[in-house]
């Protein structure tokens, strides 16, 4: 029981030297995610269409 006690005091010592980002910061960093998100989205599915645009020239030419 000693080292459950140890484990929840030393991490709560972790936690309060923890550098919290502000709310600008994550909000930023969340609008970069969905976009690099949306930009991989739209990269893989422009090659997905050639690709298979391709391959119905080749199969039915």
């Amino acid at each position: 029981m000693a080292s459950l006690s140890n484990y929840i005091k030393t991490s709560v010592a972790e936690l309060k030297k923890v550098v919290w980002p502000s709310k600008r910061e994550t909000t930023q960093h969340t609008l970069l995610v969905i976009g690099i998100s949306l930009a991989v989205a739209a990269f893989l599915g422009a090659l997905d269409y050639i690709f298979n645009w391709g391959l119905e020239q080749l199969l039915y030419r």
